[in-house]
């Protein structure tokens, strides 16, 4: 009867062996499900980005038609009571000395503080089509008549260009305002803290040619080496919305 028993208690349980066998089958089960559940995630970050910059793009041109003029920057390295343009004075006469390039003044336009990885939107403007409309400045241009409701005329153009690769032959030029999120890496973002993210690419890169702080941007396809995306504000839609909406003659 005893020996029985004992042959019944050992059948119960697993053996060593056989708890080592189904933990490795489950390591390995899982470790060919993490970088699907990964690529999934980033996939799900990216779209969702798309989309805010979608929104961004949209505030972006109400705020020139109602305002006549598009936002300043906001200050990155402010980590609260911030969002706000920073600009010259009450009305905005100018963006700050040197902050034609920032992030976006999200709490002036009213859309998201971070992309989808938590990270503030780098956000540069051309000058001309920020100051305020009664002290416009139309850089290279005379426009015939002068606009009243509108800091920018139709022969206004941006200083902002946009090249396949940091150092190519620009693929967009003249452009008003652009827009960038930094992607998973974050490099050269600035976050909620007021932090920029570091280190910051190196400006020959096409990522550190988003993060240099100057009028020169890179936009592709995502690689293993680059994963930003950007967006602008066209010209000619902008254009087109404000002669649209009766700001330009």
């Amino acid at each position: 009867m005893t020996a029985k028993v004992n042959y019944i208690n050992r059948q119960e349980g697993f053996s060593l062996l056989e708890m080592a066998i189904v933990l490795t089958i489950v390591g390995l089960l899982m470790a060919g499900l993490i970088p699907s559940i990964t690529g999934q995630i980033e996939q799900q970050h990216r779209s969702e980005t798309r989309k805010q910059l979608d929104d961004i793009q949209q505030a972006l041109f109400g705020f020139a038609i109602s305002n006549g003029r598009l936002p300043c920057p906001a200050d990155g390295t402010i980590p609260t009571i911030a969002g706000l343009e920073n600009g010259a004075g009450q009305e905005k006469t100018s963006c700050a000395a040197g902050a034609n390039g920032g992030v976006l003044p999200w709490v002036t336009l009213g859309v998201s503080e971070t992309d989808a990885w938590g990270r503030r939107f780098t956000y540069r403007v051309t000058p001309d089509f920020a100051d305020a409309v009664n002290t416009n400045t139309y850089a290279g241009c005379t426009p015939s008549p002068t606009p009243s409701q509108s800091s920018f005329a139709l022969c206004s153009k941006g200083n902002l260009n946009i090249g396949l690769t940091a150092g190519a032959t620009n693929v967009a030029t003249d452009i008003p305002a652009i827009i960038v999120a930094h992607g998973t890496d974050g490099l050269g973002a600035f976050t909620p803290t007021g932090q920029q993210i570091q280190p910051i690419p190196v400006a020959s890169t096409d990522q550190g040619d988003n993060a240099d702080n100057d009028n020169n941007f890179v936009s592709h396809d995502f690689t293993t080496s680059f994963d930003d995306l950007v967006v602008w504000i066209s010209p000619n839609i902008l254009l087109n919305r404000m002669v649209m909406a009766g700001k330009l003659p």
